[in-house]
């Protein structure tokens, strides 16, 4: 008898091994038909495996996220299988599922063009309604090897000879193909359905290194349905018209060039940007009793060989080799140049919590291919602070930053956030027993804030848990930006420690916390998020004031001192073009208020309100125009 537990809690005995399938198939037709693979006591597993041992198990579809995963991921090798066909002499490496999608990589002379995708996607689905069952098979490691060495592909018998002896080698057989992977797939071909579609083609090294082979990848997306497909679709459309890149070049906000690769050109306007909301969060931090400090950007090497960044972070960190031999580095984070300042005089329980705050500078070698305009750059500035506390003070600090980041992304107008928790990385610093303690602390912290975490394993900073925070944008795209992190190892690295009640010398817990992040990253995020339609409060031009005729240029130079008075950011164009070129350059420019005045407003003391994005025009007295549009402009703290 074999007894399978279902999600549930049910039992079903059956007189012998089943496989996923057969138990889909006594719970129901329906089931069956929609069934993709099954979770088998936690590990995922192809349907047509033996269950031969009492078990817990789930049948996983499309409506899961696993059996979307699995989607994409048969979708990489439908995609090879299709390429074999109409390639023949075409290497294929590897091909995983990804975040909405799924890549393979080729190696073959002729790069794949986009008008290769076409044919490739034809052949696809053809292999998709051939319906062909997708069978696991278990090889001897020598044997494997020497079979796709048969068949000329190199990459894969590579792949077979890294692996542990001790691991079971693995093919999948679709019809003819036959590919190297630890699964699970699909049951057949036919359960891949055609909502997926190939999306761009790209180079990419052999496992990521520059001194490999140069591979030719295909990226795809799939999903579940077609109407998840064709929105995602519409999404991607929406994020082309809402690139930050176009935006930034038609706002006049900042330019990029060869010279500072990775670095960012800020203009007056994007300066301005930049600006606000620097001045807002540092109103957010001192009135969260923050202490701002600023620290040097060159430190001795030696501080980060002592912290741990050395070991993990050295090819990404920029150094230099002074002429008396001193070996320094460009600061690539902040956190062990505030344990300096905190170790300066003798510290209480009494100064406990103690929160460092700082826009810190920060250099990392980030490779060329992985650079996106101001979202992913070598030169950034982070709104990074550290508290050092106590054990105790954990939870009251967590509970504390966790209501800052939601009011500050309430503010900037994102409401969706979820939250990951972050646990023990492979390469990590710190015992096993000083991980579980801060684990702990930090699921227990995180509890007391009412936050619903998802796990995200193995996903921790080398030094201690952290909670990721990820928030959703007007287009549905999720953006990785706050963290909370739990560190009882760089305080004893690098010697932090206060007086205790008791006399008795304790190590701080240092809490790595940042709401925004980059602000490089979170700047672009805020100008594809509203695709350059800033609130008000942060728009870096919050009114132009336009003459309809050149008698009313005084008038108007009058109108833009009244509204500086009242705290806005006002220019007046006083050139000599036609009122509406002005409304359409400056409507381009993403100006929230165009006030436009003539003689008869100059006469009546009037003026002629037009918001961005309406047609409508509202008649405003300069006083009552003064007043209510000094009122909107003000930053949401300080209402």
């Amino acid at each position: 008898m074999v007894a399978i537990t279902l999600p549930d809690g049910s039992v079903r005995s059956y007189d012998g091994p089943v496989t996923g399938m057969d138990v889909a198939r006594s719970i129901g037709a329906g089931l069956a038909k929609a069934a993709l693979a099954v979770r088998v006591n936690g590990a995922l597993w192809d349907l047509t495996r033996t269950l031969d041992a009492d078990s817990e198990i789930a049948i996983i579809t499309a409506k899961d996220a696993d059996g979307v995963e699995l989607l994409r991921h048969d979708a990489a090798h439908v995609m090879a299988e299709a390429v074999k066909e109409l390639y023949p002499d075409t290497q294929v490496t590897i091909g995983p599922a990804i975040e909405n999608g799924f890549y393979y990589d080729f190696a073959r002379e002729t790069p794949f063009s986009t008008d290769d995708l076409a044919e490739i996607e034809a052949r696809m689905r053809e292999i998709v309604a051939r319906d062909e069952a997708i069978i696991r098979e278990v090889w001897p490691r020598d044997t494997a090897i020497k079979f796709f060495e048969s068949l000329g592909e190199a990459y894969k018998a590579e792949i077979i000879r890294d692996l542990p002896e001790d691991q079971t080698i693995t093919l999948y057989r679709q019809g003819t193909f036959i590919d190297l992977c630890r699964g699970p797939h699909l049951p057949s071909t036919g359960k891949l359905g055609t909502a997926f579609k190939l999306m761009k083609v790209a180079g990419a090294y052999w496992r990521g290194n520059s001194d490999n082979a140069m591979l030719h990848r295909i990226y795809g997306t799939a999903w579940a349905s077609q109407k998840d497909l064709e929105a995602h679709l519409t999404m991607l459309e929406e994020a082309e018209k809402r690139d930050h890149r176009r935006i930034g070049r038609e706002m006049d906000l900042f330019h990029q060039q060869e010279e500072a690769i990775g670095s960012v050109f800020w203009h007056t306007k994007g300066w301005t940007l930049y600006r606000t909301v620097t001045d807002y969060m540092r109103r957010r931090l001192e009135a969260g009793d923050y202490q701002e400090v600023k620290t040097p950007q060159l430190v001795d090497f030696s501080l980060w060989e002592a912290s741990g960044h050395a070991d993990k972070f050295a090819e990404n960190m920029f150094t230099i080799r002074t002429q008396d031999d001193r070996h320094l580095a460009v600061k690539p984070m902040n956190c062990p140049c505030h344990v300096q300042i905190f170790r300066q005089g003798i510290k209480s329980y009494r100064d406990l919590p103690l929160r460092m705050a700082e826009f810190g500078s920060c250099h990392r070698y980030e490779p060329s291919g992985a650079l996106h305009g101001i979202m992913r750059v070598r030169a950034f500035t982070q709104d990074d602070a550290h508290i050092f506390c106590t054990e105790d003070q954990i939870t009251s600090e967590t509970i504390s930053f966790c209501h800052l980041l939601k009011t500050v992304y309430t503010d900037f107008g994102f409401t969706d956030v979820r939250v990951k928790f972050s646990d023990r990385p492979a390469k990590r610093a710190g015992t096993d027993e000083t991980w579980d303690k801060a684990e702990a602390a930090l699921m227990e912290a995180a509890k007391a804030a009412h936050l619903e975490v998802e796990l995200n394993p193995g996903e921790g900073a080398f030094y201690g848990p952290k909670l990721e925070f990820v928030l959703k944008d007007a287009i549905g795209r999720d953006w990785q930006c706050g963290t909370l992190q739990v560190d009882f190892v760089l305080p004893e690295r690098l010697d932090a420690a206060y007086v205790a009640e008791d006399g008795a010398k304790k190590r701080p817990v240092m809490l790595h916390r940042a709401v925004l992040g980059s602000f490089e990253r979170f700047l672009g995020i805020l100008i594809e998020n509203f695709a350059g339609r800033f609130p008000l409060w942060l728009a870096p031009v919050q009114a132009v004031v336009a003459p309809i005729v050149s008698d009313a240029n005084d008038y108007a130079v009058e109108v833009a001192a009244a509204l500086k008075a009242a705290g806005l950011r006002v220019e007046t164009d006083l050139r000599n073009e036609k009122i509406n070129a002005k409304v359409r350059e400056h409507s381009v420019a993403k100006v929230p208020l165009l006030l436009v005045v003539g003689r008869r407003e100059a006469e009546n003391r009037t003026v002629a309100l037009r918001r961005l994005g309406s047609d409508k025009q509202e008649v405003l007295a300069l006083d009552e125009a003064q007043a209510k549009l000094g009122h909107e402009a003000v930053p949401p703290d300080l209402v």
